[in-house]
């Protein structure tokens, strides 16, 4: 073996100052992540929220004279009161729901009707639903008894939601204030992320910085927008009908919304329902309600979106889906518009051609 030179001693001490460093240096970003980790998803969900109100927050800064600060107040709290009362509203109805559920079953007063023939008819569980539905109307406390661990499971289930929806909304208020100090520094704000942009990407970066402002902006509009406007005004469709636990099921159509499905496969059961238990008149207020509400997306998408966003319906679902299992309500939203950004800047990025190489000045003519 060669003995050790003192350019291999040099070599292997550089090496090992290197790696201290770098294990520092990891350890010190492992450490400001973990620091930071409870604050990424508001914080997300406050930089999404302030690209979507940004053109509200220019003009209502022009009619006030110029001040950023005092249209990023005005703005928030306009937000947040817009979002947040329908919210108090139908989660309100839930409780009232269920109030009145269980006073009606203590007095006895709770009654089930006879489900209808078509019941029976259907597919692979006619027959057990209808089983079912004839014993809880014979006797509906025998048919709680025996259908008790189930319904065990479907209340933790119900349990750890409602958990989750608190946590929620309380990041979501977090987010609006968040928002709010993006929009009164919205200045320094860009500057920080073109100069961001440019270090990570070069001169794609800046372009790359308006690619996702403009697609946050038109996800914002076109998807989470229309979704939250249809799911509220369900909401308080089913509300005004006497609908129970009309909040809860406002919460399920805003999911179905934002997934693109819709919120027909919701109201269908909710409109059979009103028919056998409300009057003639509810149920067909309820109905020319529904299919307003329901194909209001056809109007508003066109609309907000403007020149719209190409995003195959898949890369939405996954995007919602995946955030909501991920992070809860909040990540439904935050899931969606980061997988629609990541799939439109990778699209970008495949399209980029580069440049042909120049031909050298004695290459032979063809």
């Amino acid at each position: 073996m060669a003995p050790e030179t003192p350019a291999d001693r040099q070599f292997m001490d550089r090496a090992i100052e290197t790696f201290i460093r770098l294990a520092l240096i990891a350890m010190l970003a492992a450490w400001c992540f973990d620091i930071v980790r409870p604050f990424i998803v508001p914080s997300l969900w406050g930089l999404i929220i302030a690209i979507g109100l940004h053109p509200l927050h220019a003009r209502l800064r022009a009619a006030l004279g110029g001040r950023p600060a005092l249209a990023a107040i005005l703005l928030s709290l306009l937000t947040f009161a817009a979002l947040m009362v329908p919210a108090a509203l139908l989660s309100g109805s839930v409780l009232d729901g269920a109030h009145v559920l269980m006073r009606d079953y203590e007095e006895g007063m709770l009654a089930v009707p006879l489900p209808p023939d078509w019941v029976a008819g259907l597919p692979l569980v006619g027959q057990s639903i209808d089983g079912f539905w004839r014993d809880a109307s014979d006797n509906l406390a025998d048919a709680l008894r025996r259908a008790l661990p189930e319904i065990k499971m479907a209340l933790h289930w119900l349990g750890g939601v409602a958990a989750g929806a608190g946590v929620g909304i309380l990041q979501f208020v977090f987010a609006i204030a968040i928002a709010g100090v993006l929009l009164a520094h919205e200045g320094a704000g860009r500057r920080a992320a073109l100069t961001f942009a440019r270090r990570l990407a070069g001169v794609r970066g800046v372009e790359f910085a308006e690619l996702a402002t403009a697609t946050v902006r038109s996800v914002t509009r076109g998807i989470l927008g229309v979704a939250m406007i249809q799911a509220i005004l369900a909401g308080l469709g089913w509300l005004a009908a006497g609908i129970p636990a009309a909040g809860l099921w406002a919460i399920l159509a805003l999911l179905l919304s934002v997934v693109q499905v819709g919120i027909f496969p919701l109201a269908i059961p909710i409109l059979i329902y009103c028919f056998f238990t409300a009057s003639t008149l509810t149920f067909v207020l309820l109905l020319i309600w529904t299919l307003l509400v329901g194909s209001i997306d056809n109007v508003l998408k066109p609309i907000l979106l403007g020149r719209g966003v190409e995003v195959p319906m898949a890369v939405i679902f996954v995007g919602a889906i995946g955030g909501f299992l991920g992070a809860g309500i909040i990540g439904l939203f935050v899931g969606a518009v980061v997988l629609v950004l990541g799939y439109k800047l990778f699209v970008a990025w495949l399209d980029e051609r580069p440049e042909p190489a120049a031909e050298s000045s004695d290459a032979p003519a063809s």
